[in-house]
């Protein structure tokens, strides 16, 4: 192997959180680093530059799991064996063993999100999705009734930022005043977005595109 590269060190830590049956996250987490540390997002900057995990991130990681930096390049040399498979669907495909969470009114708060609408920071809480979940997917729990009769106080929803979303979908949005919402898309151009709200005693919602910081599918709920 002449030269380390960005996707095969990432690969290498996705493989090994595998093989101690836990997602890149509760690696991070079980390591004594952020659960967000490894996220897909944390990979790349928002402008699309290679961001590389630190080598104190690696000797965590490496000394929680009792694997030795020998063991840890066999990983990454396994990076060539997967060379037929289309970028990204190794890792992605196997099923995520836990996903962060927090309450619906406390993601309102600043600092859980990035600007893609991915987790990060502190405050998360841990489940295990009941499905095989992306390394993306977060869990919301229901509070209030905005959101009945599909979603009821208590109910867990599982949101993926990576998913393709499209007209009819159920979506979790952001606003820029800091506001989430669980609606239904029902419109999306260059000038428009409408959100049709669950509930029918509330009103469909109109915004322009950056009113929003993101919008994200919902792929599962617990109801």
């Amino acid at each position: 192997m002449d030269m380390l590269t960005h996707k095969q060190i990432w690969d290498a830590i996705d493989e090994l959180a595998s093989r101690v049956s836990m997602s890149a996250s509760g690696l991070a987490r079980n390591s004594g680093l952020d659960p967000t540390s490894f996220n897909p997002s944390k990979r790349f900057t928002n402008e699309g530059r290679e961001r590389w995990p630190s080598t104190e991130s690696i000797a965590k990681i490496l000394k929680a799991t009792g694997t030795s930096v020998s063991e840890f390049m066999d990983l990454v040399a396994l990076d060539s064996k997967k060379s037929s498979y289309p970028s990204g669907l190794y890792t992605q495909t196997a099923a995520q063993n836990s996903v962060p969470l927090i309450g619906f009114a406390q993601a309102g708060v600043g600092g859980f999100f990035d600007d893609g609408g991915f987790p990060v920071g502190q405050g998360w809480e841990e489940i295990s999705p009941p499905t095989g979940a992306s390394e993306s997917a977060y869990a919301l729990k229901v509070s209030g009734d905005s959101m009945m009769p599909l979603y009821r106080e208590g109910d867990i929803i599982i949101v993926d930022p990576t998913a393709q979303v499209r007209k009819g979908d159920r979506v979790v949005a952001k606003t820029r005043e800091g506001e989430v919402l669980a609606k239904t898309l029902e419109r999306r151009t260059s000038n428009i977005v409408e959100l049709q709200s669950i509930n029918p005693e509330h009103d469909t919602l109109k915004f322009s595109p950056d009113e929003l910081e993101w919008v994200a599918r919902i792929v599962w709920a617990s109801q």
